[in-house]
């Protein structure tokens, strides 16, 4: 066991009009299972890089610890698995490393193939069993997450339990109570550790919140009354110094002292309202403000929104998906789940081309390079595309004048003003805006070009955009890859609120149980 020990920790990027972090002070465990967790932009990755020696500071982090950084680089992707790993973890043998991939899901086999050849999910659990291999350091994990479906995470969280030294970036809210022992949360003005998983961390919060908006309330309460009754004091003050003038006047001794009395009291009162109002001042620094946000289906006038029909989806010769049948109804919220490469990304795909010929898109959106099927449903054996290899049989029914609002999956690739953004969508730059306020975006995130936000916060931009749009039907593919789970918790109740008409890839297993009317597994 070691300490971390961080003293007065001040750091901002350069050019930057505030600094990331103020004058923080924390001590961490190495021995603790920490998972870590804040909204998007507050620093998480930056604490990870400060702790590899990355940035220059202001302050102390004290340790002897060795660091370590998953994800990391694998340079040569044509050598062995095998090899791979144990370039990470020289010193295991070969039979711990075949323990530790087993324990992730990961088939022997993969050890003895190229590891171009496997796929991200299997790259993932391969590099995070050498990762726990290597006892000498301490783990600093990134959103292992990614890559993984639900079955995958739901494995990842029993195995971690089972490990004791890292420190887990993660919006997962599953696999940080399946996994962690305590939690390390960024808040708004300060950086502080609860003892527990995140659920126990949240009801905390949550709590304390609470808490705060009571005697915030009960404060400003007390604030109006104090006003009041100083305002009657005085009044009280001058009349009976006022009443001393005049011939009318018999002990003015005794009015003055009077008098006297009423502006001691006066400034009683005073004081008070001074105390009670520093008392106000400590309140509701740390509360986040998850403000309800809207959105605006369309009415669909029809019976079904839009039908599979024996759809079948081929990857070469490969089949992924086959005999795919189920209608989307008015309503209907629908989560496709399945392994990683079963076709549920292109099943949407399928779905957004299938309605290009009667809605108009941003060349941004498109997905020209699958085939496009519309009408009443069909059986065609369709022929690869030259550039995905992929091919469809079936059919797919969309009613004309659908209108589809899609959220991608990825979201790289994004640049330009938020301004340019919206126009390019024809959306109301204001409410877009709007959104974006809700979902904790600062008024100087508006002014930077969407390439330089954190993946977090660009996966915000496309959600918030879908949120802009009328649509009968919303179809996301990933929408909460990245996003900070207190904007995830903001999301699952507008769905819950508003009942859009929604198709959806998540693997996120909570907002999954609280928003899916059905599920459809590939």
């Amino acid at each position: 066991m070691s300490l971390i020990n961080v003293n007065n920790l001040t750091f901002s990027y350069d050019g930057a009009l505030e600094n990331v972090f103020e004058n923080v002070s924390f001590q961490i465990d190495t021995d603790w299972r920490l998972g870590f967790t804040g909204r998007n932009g507050r620093g998480k990755t930056t604490f990870l890089n400060l702790l590899l020696g990355k940035y220059e500071y202001g302050g102390v982090i004290d340790s002897s610890t060795d660091f370590v950084y998953f994800p990391f680089e694998v340079k040569d992707l044509e050598r062995m698995t095998a090899d791979v790993l144990s370039a990470v973890c020289p010193t295991a043998a070969e039979w711990e490393i075949l323990r530790e991939i087993s324990l992730l899901g990961v088939a022997t086999k993969a050890l003895y193939r190229p590891f171009r050849t496997l796929s991200d999910g299997e790259r993932t659990k391969c590099l995070l069993a050498a990762l726990f291999l290597d006892d000498g350091k301490y783990r600093l994990l990134d959103e292992p997450t990614n890559h993984l479906d639900a079955a995958a995470r739901e494995r990842l969280g029993e195995y971690l339990k089972t490990k004791r030294g890292f420190l887990l970036v993660s919006h997962d809210r599953k696999l940080l109570d399946a996994c962690a022992d305590r939690i390390l949360s960024i808040n708004k003005t300060n950086i502080e550790i609860t003892r527990g998983n995140f659920s126990v961390w949240l009801e905390n919060k949550e709590r304390k919140d609470n808490f705060e908006f009571a005697e915030n309330e009960r404060i400003a309460k007390d604030i109006e009354r104090l006003k009041t009754a100083a305002a009657r004091t005085a009044d009280w003050s001058d009349r009976i110094e006022r009443s001393k003038i005049g011939s009318h006047v018999g002990d003015r001794g005794y009015i003055g002292h009077k008098a006297a009395k009423m502006a001691a009291r006066s400034k009683a009162t005073e004081k008070r309202l001074d105390a009670a109002a520093r008392e106000k001042s400590k309140l509701l620094k740390n509360v986040e403000q998850n403000e309800d946000l809207k959105l605006r289906p369309l009415t669909f006038r029809g019976r079904r929104v839009a039908e599979f029909s024996d759809v079948s989806v081929f990857y070469g010769n490969r089949a992924v998906a086959e005999r795919i049948s189920f209608a989307i109804e008015p309503g209907d919220r629908i989560n496709i789940s399945g392994k990683n490469g079963s076709g549920k990304s292109t099943l949407l795909k399928l779905l957004v081309d299938g309605n290009l010929r009667h809605t108009e898109m941003p060349k941004t959106s498109q997905t020209s390079d699958l085939p496009r099927i519309s009408g009443a449903p069909q059986t065609p054996d369709l022929s690869p595309t030259p550039e995905t290899g992929v091919r469809y049989t079936g059919g797919l029914y969309i009613p004309p004048n659908l209108k589809i609002s899609f959220v991608p999956q990825g979201a790289s690739r994004l640049s330009g003003t938020l301004d340019d953004y919206a126009g390019e969508y024809g959306i109301d730059v204001s409410l877009f805006k709007t959104i974006l306020s809700k979902l904790n975006f600062s008024r100087a995130q508006f002014e930077k070009d969407i390439a330089d936000f954190s993946d977090g916060q660009k996966r915000k931009v496309l959600i918030s955009r879908s949120l802009c749009e009328e649509a009968h039907l919303y179809i996301w593919d990933e929408p909460l890859n990245f996003i900070d789970v207190l904007s995830r918790i903001q999301i699952e109740n507008l769905v819950s609120r508003y009942e859009p008409t929604l198709i959806f890839v998540e693997h996120d297993r909570t907002f999954c149980e609280k928003t899916a009317t059905k599920f459809i597994a590939l």
